[in-house]
């Protein structure tokens, strides 16, 4: 199957052809580095991470462009605010923000410019649409004129004369229309300026994007993306002002564009103060089950997130529902781990005959990762009862079927990011959580199966029996092995 993605300026899903073959070039939008990142951050890296990470599956050599914005009226105001230096403060974030990403398991793009290393290509594009009358200075600012770029609007589909009745030109704005907007900032006292042409100022905010993209990418390049919400204004100014300096369809060829995070029925956004940190998450819950909860619906969909007031402590409802998917992965890949010999290549049990085809197949629909995680469901679910029944199959085939499936799974999980650690360490980890969340002494359970070796070795079956129920009762399920009996909270 072709690879299909569904472009924002198109409307439509498309077949994707890179401009150079077996060559990708992706620009995506990153964060401006003023406090800790959310999870609708988190849901745009991720959405993004997999996206680079199946084209890098499929063959392609992709490089990844996300930039760090680190001059902003934000962070400027959190500067102020807290007693430090703009600089100081976005390095602080941008520290925490690669510490979230990591634990998330989002890889480093190829390239991270930030904003204040590319001056002097913010300048120059500057003064590439000043010179085709697509801007102007005005008191030390320099605007983008709307009005002089007929193709305005052709991303987010809004019209000029809409828009325009909506805009307003704000206090200190020297504007000549209200849609225009800030190319450059002239400098205010104690903020932290360059030099340019129109005196000292700092970039606005589209423009470091079309000078970063410009930089690393060229003209044109393949992709652009970014969350939902950075349609309008952020994207469709940025497609102006790169097509007004370089000319028609001298920037992104593709635009993609991932859903958003609902929180109480609206879209988490600091704005609305109704965020969620990656960190606080982290502190109850393995941030994978938040990779896999936001990897569980299609990334242009919304993803709801809930917070539930349990104990006096926030409570995500749905990350407790994905921990349990991912113990039910882990489980089954550890069980998996034990089975012996190699694959030979010869017939194996349907459909692990076509795991990797099916689970392609879905990614290539555009990267549609809740088929795949769900053509993934139907591999788990064959490699248990394979285990659970050896005679479901003669020997030799319930062998080979069972390392492929070992196989396969691993290198599905690679492309989502989902289940690529050691099984026990992640089962142990959450058989903690969940004891911590329900009351449940560890020691005294482990106890407990002592008294019941105890009771076996000396023949007394009735009480090893009821020691098996008192602990069911508890919620811990005992789990008699050869090499001995270990339990696990249900």
């Amino acid at each position: 199957m072709t690879l299909r993605i569904y472009d924002t300026r198109a409307g439509k899903k498309i077949p994707f052809e890179p401009l150079t073959s077996g060559q990708v070039g992706i620009y995506s939008c990153g964060i401006t580095v003023y406090d800790r990142c959310h999870v609708g951050h988190a849901r745009m890296m991720v959405a993004f991470d997999v996206i680079v990470r199946h084209l890098r599956a499929s063959g392609y050599a992709v490089h990844f462009v996300r930039n760090v914005t680190d001059v902003d009226d934000k962070i400027i105001r959190k500067a102020q605010a807290e007693g430090r230096s703009a600089a100081e403060v976005a390095q602080h974030y941008t520290d925490l923000m690669n510490a979230d990403l990591r634990a998330l398991d989002v890889r480093p793009a190829d390239t991270e410019p930030r904003a204040t290393e590319h001056i002097a290509e913010v300048i120059d594009i500057i003064e590439r649409l000043m010179g085709r009358g697509l801007a102007y200075a005005a008191s030390g600012d320099v605007y983008f004129a709307v009005q002089e770029f007929p193709r305005y609007g052709q991303l987010s589909g809004q019209s000029v004369d809409d828009l325009r009745s909506g805009a307003r030109i704000e206090v200190g704005e020297q504007k000549k229309s209200p849609l225009d907007f800030a190319l450059w900032k002239a400098a205010k006292p104690g903020e932290p300026c360059w030099p340019s042409p129109w005196g000292p100022g700092r970039p606005g905010w589209h423009i470091e994007c079309s000078a970063m993209a410009h930089r690393y990418l060229g003209e044109p390049f393949d992709i652009h993306g970014g969350g939902a919400d950075l349609i309008f204004p952020h994207h469709e100014n940025e497609l102006a002002q790169s097509e007004g300096a370089f000319g028609d369809g001298h920037f992104a060829r593709h635009w993609l564009h991932s859903g958003m995070v609902n929180f109480g029925g609206e879209k988490m956004s600091k704005s609305l103060g109704n965020v969620v940190a990656i960190r606080d998450v982290g502190e109850t819950h393995d941030l994978e089950a938040l990779r896999l909860h936001l990897i569980g619906v299609h990334y242009r969909s919304p993803v709801a997130f809930t917070v539930a007031p349990e104990g006096g402590a926030a409570r995500f409802p749905e990350l407790d529902e994905a921990e349990g998917r991912l113990a039910y992965f882990y489980r089954t890949l550890e069980r998996l781990a034990a089975a012996p010999g190699e694959d030979d290549g010869g017939a194996v049990v349907p459909p692990a005959d076509r795991t990797l085809a099916a689970f392609g197949e879905a990614m290539d629909d555009d990267f549609n990762t809740a088929a795949a995680i769900g053509q993934l469901y139907e591999a788990f679910v064959l490699a248990n009862k394979l285990l659970d029944e050896p005679q479901a199959a003669a020997k030799d085939v319930r062998r080979r079927t069972l390392v492929r499936l070992r196989r396969d799974l691993a290198k599905c999980g690679q492309t989502l990011g989902i289940f690529q650690r050691e099984p026990a360490a992640f089962l142990t980890a959450y058989r903690g959580r969940l004891c911590a969340r329900r009351g449940i002494d560890p020691a005294a359970v482990e106890s407990r199966i002592g008294e019941r070796a105890a009771a076996r070795a000396a023949k007394d079956f009735a009480r090893a029996d009821q020691i098996r129920k008192d602990l069911q009762a508890t919620g811990v399920e005992l789990m008699d092995t050869p090499a001995g009996t270990t339990w696990r909270v249900v």
